[in-house]
């Protein structure tokens, strides 16, 4: 396999401290958090707004790449399914998706709600939402 390079466009700092205390989906749970982003790419953040939306792409660098199958949600009682009918941060490549509201724009933190990522976790892209397209 070919091996691709991702250098972190920035860093979340969360209330969520450890996986565990991470939600299965970061939207409906409300979390509060900020991205810390590098200063080599402020000038990317130029157009983003409260009130946007944005796609937040994380590296769930504590995952574990061996797994290809899961029970969905974490509940036993579900039977197993590949990780690619799932959204389980455990797979071969740990790219988190997750839509955000976007609450401020502060130098360079953005302060988001609705992230499902840990304290500490690299952030490698954001996109933004387009409802026309992404509804």
């Amino acid at each position: 396999m070919t091996g691709y390079r991702l250098n972190p466009i920035g860093w979340v700092r969360s209330p969520l401290k450890d996986i565990a205390d991470a939600p299965h989906q970061g939207r409906p749970a409300g979390v509060e958090a900020e991205i810390l982003m590098e200063e080599k790419v402020l000038q990317g953040l130029h157009g983003i707004r409260a009130g946007d939306k944005l796609f937040v792409m994380c590296w769930f660098h504590m995952a574990d790449r061996e797994t290809l199958r899961v029970h969905p949600r974490g509940d036993s009682a579900i039977p197993k399914r590949g990780v690619f009918a799932t959204r389980s941060p455990d797979r071969p490549n740990p790219i988190g998706l997750s839509l955000v509201d976007v609450l401020a724009v502060e130098g360079p933190i953005l302060k988001v709600r609705g992230l499902d990522a840990v304290d500490g976790t690299p952030v490698v892209d954001l996109k933004p939402y387009v409802r026309c397209l992404d509804h």
